[in-house]
């Protein structure tokens, strides 16, 4: 990787979109970015496209498709393709991994025990990112602070330990859930029709549900479980918000 002086300081008092323009030009097609369709990573994707100037320095975009996403996320998918010219790669389960997860503990053997809900994740989730990852340099997320307590230290640029140590960039760290709607609404950004019905977290179908007013916004995943509701593609956030709360 490139040496960076001070790169904390660099990005900490920046806007979103001052991020994304340092990560360019740092990074270019070094850096890519880990869309998963949530209102979130929409502004981002919103942003990336108004700076694009398709020169092959862009930062780059995927997605992971897991297989099992609602139908209003795969019709989102199918308006960004539409609506904004950057092309989005499609990162899918390793075939032969999917189908030993399923034949051994069947396709919804998440809701047994954590430990298959893990195996499950890891699968659809956490290996095809490591394999979208390679080569990268840096991977820009939409992580926010006030997401959930896990996420609550996040960061707006740091070094994921989880993923060899590359540079993790969240431009939207600082944001608020209401700072994403009013850029939403001035940017006339296509969002999941999911978000209007209680989904203010969106993963795949059968561990997601709607939360009540007022509930962690997080709740509404994995909800048949306790403790942290996190599945594994930041585990390096969930570490840094533990041992805070350790200590503190």
């Amino acid at each position: 990787m490139n040496p960076i002086a001070n790169p904390e300081q660099a990005v900490a008092h920046q806007s979103a979109e001052e991020i994304l323009d340092w990560a360019r030009s740092q990074f270019g097609s070094r850096a890519t970015f880990a869309c998963s369709f949530g209102a979130e990573d929409m502004v981002l994707l919103d942003m990336l496209s108004r700076a694009a100037r398709g020169d092959g320095q862009d930062i780059r975009v995927f997605t992971l498709d897991t297989g099992r996403l609602f139908p209003e996320t795969y019709d989102l998918m199918q308006e960004a393709h539409e609506k904004y010219a950057i092309p989005i790669h499609v990162v899918a389960p390793d075939t032969k991994e999917l189908e030993e997860l399923i034949s051994n503990g069947g396709p919804n053997l998440f809701y047994s025990s954590v430990e298959n809900r893990k195996a499950c994740c890891n699968v659809r989730k956490v290996h095809p990112l490591s394999r979208a990852l390679t080569g990268a340099e840096a991977w820009v997320v939409g992580l926010r602070r006030d997401q959930s307590a896990e996420r609550s230290t996040v960061e707006k640029l740091s070094r994921d330990s989880s993923q060899g140590g590359i540079w993790k960039i969240c431009p939207l760290a600082d944001w608020s859930w209401n700072d994403v709607l009013r850029y939403v609404k001035e940017h006339d950004v296509p969002i999941n029709r999911l978000h209007a019905q209680g989904f203010p977290s969106i993963g795949c179908a059968p561990c997601t549900r709607a939360v009540k007013p007022g509930e962690d916004p997080r709740s509404g995943r994995w909800w048949w479980e306790t403790g942290a509701k996190e599945c594994g593609l930041h585990p390096a956030t969930h570490a840094r918000a533990a041992t805070g709360a350790a200590t503190h």
